[in-house]
């Protein structure tokens, strides 16, 4: 697995949402004033994983960045620490892109939501919900978050742990994949253990806050998010997807299936040898930046 990269270019950055929390990050400013994009990274990763890169190259196009450990993750505020809000996070999002507008070296009116992965499904929601952002980019977003024999097991271990700590004691937290690629809700389903690999020893590699463990909770505000069901919402928002063609770990057949339900305006980069944590990476990646970045610049120019 590629290791993240360390950016020099960046500024730390924090901007408050609406409840009060202080979510932290990194700003990539352009050389000059004009369009900007909002970036997170996937289920329970911090910023510092598969994001820095990306950022950099979207900075040498002229595109500010703004990428950011999501709610309750790495140095963002939050408690309990790591559990997985998606509906807070489309939400965050949203005062993101507050925040975002109001610095010199943005043009308010050109500013992108984008995600991968886990946060590729958020930032469709988000892009859905808000219609300041210009447009949105999906890399391999997660389209199914269980399997129906792991559902009912995590759900009533999440009512369990909402009984225990109601009596006083701490949120219970578990590993997003062991070992054996197993995860709590069948997340990944025939990727855990790719999941798992990329996961392994990352602190390593760069994300010294990464924390390997999710509450248990994080599954119960999974099934009450149905993001699919805003799919319409999203129309007339440009939309740019890219599927990796060997993803094992969000299929690439269930990615297609969403990219087909747009009814909007929306532009394809199918990646046919490359998996889900490698598809930004390597060899093909300058190309997959250029067309993210052509679209943006169409999608701004109104194209």
């Amino acid at each position: 697995m590629p290791a993240p990269m360390i950016s020099l270019r960046h500024e730390d950055v924090e901007f408050k949402t609406i409840d009060g929390l202080i979510l932290r990050g990194w700003l990539y400013p352009a050389a000059s004033k004009g369009p900007a994009v909002i970036m997170t990274p996937g289920f329970n990763c911090v910023k510092e994983m598969l994001l820095p890169e990306v950022a950099e190259a979207f900075q040498r196009a002229n595109i500010t960045a703004l990428i950011y450990d999501p709610r309750s993750i790495g140095l963002s505020d939050g408690f309990p620490r790591n559990e997985i809000d998606p509906m807070k996070q489309v939400e965050d999002y949203s005062d993101a892109l507050t925040w975002l507008s109001k610095q010199a070296i943005v043009d308010p009116t050109k500013i992108a939501f984008w995600g991968m992965s886990f946060s590729g499904s958020v930032a469709a929601c988000a892009a859905a919900l808000d219609k300041r952002a210009k447009c949105l980019i999906m890399v391999c977003p997660f389209v199914k978050f269980y399997t129906n024999d792991k559902r009912r097991k995590v759900l009533a271990k999440a009512m369990a742990d909402r009984v225990s700590q109601a009596k006083g004691n701490a949120a219970f937290s578990v590993v997003p994949f062991t070992s054996n690629g197993d995860n709590p809700a069948g997340m990944a389903a025939g990727g855990g253990l790719e999941a798992y690999e990329f996961m392994t020893n990352v602190k390593e590699r760069g994300a010294v806050n990464f924390e390997n463990r999710t509450t248990i909770q994080s599954y119960y505000r999974i099934a009450m998010w149905q993001p699919w069901g805003l799919l319409d919402y999203i129309n007339p928002t440009p939309v740019h997807m890219i599927i990796p063609g060997q993803d094992i770990i969000s299929k690439t057949a269930d990615q297609q299936e969403v990219f087909d339900a747009f009814q909007g305006p929306k532009t394809l980069s199918f990646a046919p040898e490359k998996r889900h944590l490698d598809v930004l990476s390597g060899d093909g990646a300058e190309k997959l930046m250029a067309e993210q970045v052509n679209f943006m610049r169409r999608s701004f120019e109104g194209v």
